[in-house]
């Protein structure tokens, strides 16, 4: 889980960079869930979160300038 006080801290770029890096972990997640099942089911709403967390964040930006 991501904390919005170290999602504040990063760069816009970063901020970006870590958007596409979650979602490509999402797809992973998504796709391993479905050959095999997960050990924990838990971790695709997690991830999903994070991804919300990391989109607010990135809107609040945007509507801020």
């Amino acid at each position: 889980m991501i904390a919005m006080t170290e999602i504040r801290q990063l760069s816009d770029k970063d901020l970006q960079e870590r958007i596409t890096i979650e979602r490509d972990a999402l797809a992973k997640l998504r796709f391993n869930h479905t050959i095999a099942g997960l050990e924990s089911p838990k971790a695709l709403s997690e991830k999903k979160r994070d991804i919300a967390r990391l989109l607010t964040e990135q809107n609040a930006r945007k509507n801020a300038n």
